[in-house]
């Protein structure tokens, strides 16, 4: 049997474009006739996404499988961290939930987690051509060398070829490049077959001198110098993305707002919001005002308690309250959407001690955070005029009851009731992820919300789509992949 080549990418920060480059490069293989795989060992964000397998993984990697035109699966990120504070994280193996450790102890674990990482390597590699590796932050980190499974560590185990990219509009880009490479052992280093720069604006004649001095100081090329992509969509693994750089041109219609509570979770569902060029999206964070808007969209979360309290200590439920008392619309989302019953409980203790608080009371119905976690794709209709059709995932760990349910917001295609609408058609909230996807859903929400006139279609796979092979397209300029391939396999 034949294993696939592999090459790994890693950054020499977070946010280098690891997660880009990876897709980018994806989608260039694919289109070579290849048979190719994402993989990212260990994740740590909270923006995922349910895999056909019925796990859960990143949300990148659930992108990097749509540029390889292949299906979600759980091997593709076999550990996943969700934080729940600034010192513990829900540890997900395979898709699934298996504990709550706080940093010192998942350190302890993380021989458990490899031997999990390492099976879904050994399959990746029998069932395809390629598999490209995104690390982890960066692998200069000293204090994480130790039982590493996200970079060097598994480069070693696995005994596979390391690219490193950088980030040149941060700054300092030879720095970090030269630095990460000094870091690093004799054999790591030796893994390192070269180097691609992230982001370039300006003449790259005068960039030229830089990379000259770079390869004669190293010893190892520059595959390509990826340039600034203004405007590019593709779903961030973690952090907000910056909504300027899809500012449309339209005359705004509907004015919309939305928390940035600090555990926010797939917050990539507003998306479609964001890129409307008729809609005024705007994230709100602490300490700013809560502006006048149309729609308050209340995203998921990690966990509900703590950004329940947060939501109270910022203002948002007064503001919510005078924005109904005027007319406006509410939308939750999962966590948003269990927010707005009566009463939130965690009697087992899920996100902390076991506990229970009292919700916005928007919706008559009261929620109960179990032990298991709900992960379902979906398919159904919205319950609002022309029954659109809706597909998304779900991702939680609340059971929702109570008589507002009995006015569902979505019909699934078995039947099965999900969300509520209130009786005075002011709050709308659901379980599904994905809920503003579909154009038609998308344009349907808009009008609840009360957005008239002719309005755009946006079409957020397609634009997707658009925007894979567009990176994929620029790739091909920038980089030399077939050096890069021929290093990677020598």
């Amino acid at each position: 049997m034949t294993l696939a080549s592999a090459l790994m990418v890693q950054g020499t920060t977070s946010d280098a474009g690891k997660s880009t480059l990876v897709a980018g490069l994806a989608r260039v293989l694919v289109r070579r006739g290849l048979r190719v795989a994402p993989f990212k060992p260990q994740n740590m964000a909270l923006n995922s996404a349910v895999t056909a397998d019925g796990g859960e993984i990143g949300r990148a990697q659930a992108l990097q499988a749509v540029a390889a035109r292949v299906a979600p699966h759980t091997d593709f990120n076999p550990v996943l961290l969700k934080p729940s504070s600034d010192i513990g994280a829900q540890v997900i193996i395979h898709g699934h939930a298996v504990a709550n450790l706080s940093a010192r102890d998942y350190h302890n674990y993380k021989p458990t987690a490899m031997a999990a990482v390492m099976a879904s390597w050994q399959r990746l590699i029998a069932r395809y051509e390629w598999v490209l590796i995104e690390g982890a932050g960066s692998p200069a980190e000293i204090n994480l060398r130790d039982r590493d499974i996200a970079n060097m560590g598994f480069a070693e185990a696995a005994d596979v070829p390391v690219i490193l990219v950088a980030d040149i509009d941060r700054g300092g880009v030879f720095a970090h490049l030269v630095g990460t490479l000094e870091l690093l052992s004799a054999s790591e280093q030796a893994r390192v077959k070269g180097f691609v720069i992230n982001r370039f604006r300006g003449d790259i004649g005068l960039l030229q001198p830089g990379l000259d001095w770079l390869t004669a100081r190293t010893g190892r090329p520059v595959f390509g110098v990826m340039p600034y992509l203004h405007g590019l969509f593709l779903d961030a693994e973690d952090g907000l993305a910056d909504a300027a750089a899809d500012v449309g041109t339209d005359a705004p219609v509907l004015r919309v707002v939305a928390p940035v509570y600090p555990r926010i979770s797939n917050h990539t569902d507003l998306d479609a919001l964001r890129l409307h060029p008729q809609v005024d999206f705007r994230w709100v964070g602490p300490g700013q005002t809560i502006p006048h808007a149309d729609l308050i969209v209340l995203p998921g979360s990690k966990s509900v308690h703590a950004d329940l309290a947060w939501l109270r200590e910022q203002g948002w439920e007064a503001a919510i309250r005078r924005h109904l008392r005027y007319g406006g619309k509410v939308i939750g989302i999962c966590g948003g959407f269990q927010m707005l019953g009566q009463q939130v409980g965690d009697p087992h203790g899920v996100e902390g001690k076991p506990d229970t608080v009292a919700g916005l009371g928007m919706l008559e119905m009261e929620t109960v955070l179990e032990r298991e976690k709900q992960l379902h794709n979906v398919e159904g209709r919205l319950c609002l005029p022309g029954t659109p059709t809706v597909s998304g995932y779900e991702i939680h760990m609340g059971i929702s009851t109570g008589p507002a349910l009995a006015t569902p917001a979505l019909t699934f295609v078995d039947g099965r009731p999900d969300g509520a609408i209130s009786d005075d058609g002011q709050v709308l909230g659901s379980y599904v992820h994905g809920l503003f996807d579909s154009p038609d859903a998308l344009m349907a929400l808009l009008r609840w919300a009360g957005a008239e006139g002719e309005m755009s279609r946006v079409d957020l796979a397609a634009r997707r789509e658009a925007d894979l092979d567009r990176l994929a397209d620029a790739v091909e300029a920038a980089i030399d992949v077939d050096a890069l391939l021929l290093a990677a396999t020598r």
